[in-house]
């Protein structure tokens, strides 16, 4: 018997067991379909694609379409954890009902469990409308990358008291809002427990150290396949990006050499038949 899906109820729980949960990008059918297998808990369809797989140089650019075809794919794969759908940049800023239809349009046309948007204090009217439409939010909060520049760049946030307070408010905000569970990206370690702390719901850290309820890690930098920077609060788990050039360096030379396709690569044809196709070639 296939294991039972993921719920939002359960990931709710496993707070109150003191079990971490776990949780990974994808961004395709195929690393959607690894990650099941894996067994993890939850899998965000991050605006991150923008970088990782469109090679844009953020996640601003990313469009509500972009992010329902992805999901899409990953939802093909993925039949046991939950998965969360990334809302980008603008498609929940512009007021309630656009954030509403565009969640909703997340869920029914791309197929995701929940929807997740950054933002805290300011934006728990808008978290509170989602919910009370039947779509259950993930919150982020310190680092919001699709605001990255107001905040200084991708940096680490809450370092001093009162950007600590600030980002314990906004994880308290989003909670009464109604998320079910919170991101919080590069903050002090200490910080992260302290939010962690603060709210009922799961925090699931990134960057935001170890005493928090949760992890999840964008997969292509944990396994070595993004290239254009690994951040502080990355482990690389193994780096396939080098084995896969290798690969493909490999399979050049043979092919330069005619040493692929190799007979067992290759179809055949009985010399009967091939001498039957001359003899027509011949007479055309």
């Amino acid at each position: 018997m296939p294991e039972a899906k993921v719920s939002i109820p359960s990931i709710i729980q496993a707070k109150k067991d003191g079990r971490k949960l776990v949780m990974v990008t994808a961004y395709d059918y195929p690393f959607g379909l690894m990650a099941d297998e894996a067994g993890v808990d939850m899998v965000l369809v991050g605006d991150s694609l923008g970088m990782v797989v469109l090679g844009l140089e953020g996640t601003v650019a990313v469009t509500l379409e972009m992010m329902i075809h992805h999901i899409q794919a990953v939802v093909r794969g993925c039949k046991r954890p939950v998965v969360v759908g990334d809302m980008p940049f603008m498609s929940y800023n512009t007021g309630i009902r656009d954030a509403i239809i565009n969640a909703g349009r997340l869920m029914k046309e791309g197929g995701c469990d929940c929807v997740k948007l950054e933002g805290g204090v300011d934006f728990a009217p808008v978290v509170q409308a989602i919910v009370k439409a039947g779509i259950p939010v993930q919150g982020h909060i310190g680092l919001t990358p699709q605001t990255a520049s107001a905040l200084g760049g991708f940096k680490i946030q809450g370092k001093d008291a009162t950007a600590a307070r600030r980002i314990v408010e906004d994880a308290k905000a989003i909670e009464a809002a109604g998320a079910f569970s919170i991101v919080a990206e590069a903050v002090p370690a200490p910080l992260g427990r302290l939010i962690a702390e603060s709210v009922a719901v799961p925090v699931i850290g990134i960057g935001a150290g170890v005493d928090v309820d949760g992890q999840v890690l964008v997969t292509h930098d944990m396994v070595g396949l993004f290239d254009r920077f690994v951040p502080k609060f990355v482990k690389q788990y193994t780096k396939i990006r080098p084995t896969i050039i290798e690969a493909i360096k490999a399979y050049g030379e043979e092919v330069r050499t005619s040493a692929f396709p190799a007979p067992e690569n290759s179809f055949g044809m009985s010399a009967e038949t091939l001498a039957e196709v001359k003899q027509s070639i011949k007479k055309s």
